[in-house]
């Protein structure tokens, strides 16, 4: 007969086995499932696309909770850029805005409803501006060569024939998808208004795919949406705004709970030297020349890229005593940057003062 002692010894033994067995387990199942919840919980990265484009370069950061495929979204930008280079192109004579240039008659013409929208954001800065900002202006800009790499600096009567072809007024809506010119030979360029589109369009790429979080920037021009991973917020720098400097002049902290574009428009960035005198590519449709005031620069923050974009230069064109009332008026969240005796000064529109979970330093 077994010892009843043994039995006990025996059983004891295998417990106390299987209990080292079952603790190892679970202490590895632990430490794996804390991995995983751990590997879980890290933070997701940041996903970056760039390229050259429009002249230019594009910069896309983004990132998701959820996998998405960078690839489908680089094609999808391609795309898009390719379409609106269709559409807005003034070097292109088969793009859409240039095919409507080359018809020379007062009939409607079909341009579809994105350059109908533009059109109509660009009536209401040109009539704020005081006729400052005008799509139109696209004679005078072949007139002072700034299309080209030469300057050329026209006679007064020159300017003042030209003019005549000058006038948002001379550019009607006709419905949603048609523009009709009241004189014949009126010229569009959408330069100033067709980069900040540009930004939205492109925006609107990620979010198709599900993105929340980005950054799209278009030589320079740009707009977030969302924060960075950690609920960070996205941080940008303004370009110190003189000639072959390019060094920050001022960080933006973005609001975190709300879209927003930041455009800048800035005389340092194309102009001509002439004999001792500096042309701004910014010209002022009323004169029909440069602008000579010593605003070097406006950022412009707004919801819609577009709007900014128009706004940051009409401005510019304005100068800072005329384009801060007009900003004000118009409740346009602006910041002007003055070259004064070699000092840069800097002042703020009402509403960029009061713009919410902005911070500029």
């Amino acid at each position: 007969m077994t010892n009843p002692a043994t039995i006990n010894m025996e059983s004891r033994n295998l417990i106390q086995g299987r209990w080292r067995y079952l603790s190892s387990s679970l202490v590895t199942y632990c430490l794996t499932v804390l991995f995983i919840m751990l590997a879980g919980c890290s933070e997701p990265t940041i996903q970056k696309l760039e390229g050259p484009v429009q002249g230019t370069t594009y910069h896309i950061s983004y990132w998701s909770e959820s996998s998405v495929d960078s690839a489908d979204i680089k094609a999808g930008i391609e795309s898009e850029f390719a379409a609106i280079d269709k559409l807005l192109s003034n070097y292109r004579p088969d793009s859409i805005i240039e095919t409507f240039n080359s018809v020379e008659n007062t009939g409607s013409q079909e341009v579809g409803g994105e350059i109908v929208s533009l059109a109509k954001i660009a009536q209401t800065v040109h009539q704020a501006s005081q006729g400052c900002y005008d799509l139109t202006i696209k004679p005078l800009f072949d007139l002072w060569g700034f299309r080209g790499d030469a300057l050329t600096i026209p006679k007064d009567s020159t300017i003042l024939a030209t003019l005549k072809q000058i006038g948002m007024e001379k550019l009607e809506v006709v419905d949603e998808t048609h523009l009709r010119k009241k004189q014949s030979d009126l010229k569009v360029d959408l330069s100033s208004i067709a980069q900040g589109y540009s930004v939205e369009r492109i925006s609107r790429v990620p979010e198709q795919k599900g993105i929340t979080h980005y950054l799209v920037e278009i030589g320079g021009e740009l707009k977030t949406q969302g924060h960075k991973p950690g609920d960070k917020p996205w941080r940008i720098a303004v370009e110190r705004p003189l000639p072959g400097e390019q060094v920050m002049q001022k960080v933006m902290t973005l609001p975190k709970d709300t879209p927003i574009a930041v455009m800048t428009s800035g005389t340092y960035r194309h102009y001509f030297d002439d004999h001792g005198q500096r042309y701004s590519h910014i010209l002022d449709a009323r004169t029909g020349k440069p602008v000579t005031h010593n605003l070097v620069s406006v950022t412009v923050l707004h919801s819609d890229p577009a709007i900014a974009d128009a706004w940051s230069t009409a401005l510019l064109c304005l100068g800072q005593k005329d384009g801060m009332k007009a900003a004000n008026a118009e409740k346009i969240a602006a910041l002007f940057i003055e070259l004064q005796d070699k000092e840069l000064i800097e002042s703020r529109s009402e509403s960029l003062n009061t713009l919410g979970n902005l911070t500029i330093h």
